[in-house]
């Protein structure tokens, strides 16, 4: 999941939604400050059921868990742990959605989802359209009821993503998805560095 402006309320609305036994684990961005410390893991645990962390490098994920994004550090996926890498900025940011939700398309393919949710500019939809062309599912946030809708509708614009949905439904449509049966995907791994390079025809550049 990938947010921005008016991120934290939506993040926590659709984690409050979420079984506490939910069956995936949940990968989470949002823009925040380089410098200082993020308090997001501690609030999105109070939000629902599910405990929340800040990502480490190399760990294993669980289904159940939130995995967040730290302060200046982009978060991947590969072959079932998370990579927390400083790379360069993307859309302006570090951590941004669209190096993860690239990792998701490459590692997951059809087993992997992408949702996006409040924030300004862009950033978010190259790498929901990578995951549409990999079989996953694609979620945006109702550009109408976002306090920023501009990330809900450019992924919107640019990606058609198979549902558009407010934060009250989100928490469903992701639970039908993960209890879903189970795709196998045979897609080649991707190296961090090459998940980091941001390919120009996947989407809009900006900020």
């Amino acid at each position: 999941m990938a947010a921005s402006a008016g991120g934290i309320e939506a993040l926590s609305r659709v984690v409050a939604g979420l079984p506490p036994r939910f069956g995936a684990a949940v990968l989470v961005v949002l823009h925040v400050a380089p410098a200082g410390t993020s308090v997001l893991p501690e609030i999105l645990t109070r939000a629902g059921g599910l405990p929340a962390h800040h990502a480490e490098d190399g760990e294993r994920l669980r289904a159940g868990v939130i995995y967040v994004a730290p302060p200046d550090h982009h978060l991947l996926v590969g072959a079932g742990t998370a990579i927390v890498i400083a790379g360069p900025l993307e859309s302006q940011h570090r951590p941004a959605a669209d190096p993860l939700f690239r990792s998701v398309a490459a590692g997951y393919g059809a087993n992997g989802a992408g949702v996006v949710l409040s924030g300004a500019l862009d950033d978010g939809t190259a790498g929901l359209g990578a995951i549409k062309r990999a079989g996953g599912l694609t979620i945006v946030q109702d550009p109408d009821e976002a306090l920023f809708p501009g990330m809900p509708r450019s992924a919107i614009d640019h990606v058609q993503p198979a549902c558009i949905a407010s934060l009250a439904d989100i928490p469903d449509v992701l639970r039908k998805f993960v209890e879903a049966p189970v795709v196998t995907f045979g897609g080649a791994p991707l190296s961090a560095a090459g998940l980091l390079q941001r390919p120009i025809a996947e989407g809009p550049s900006g900020g």
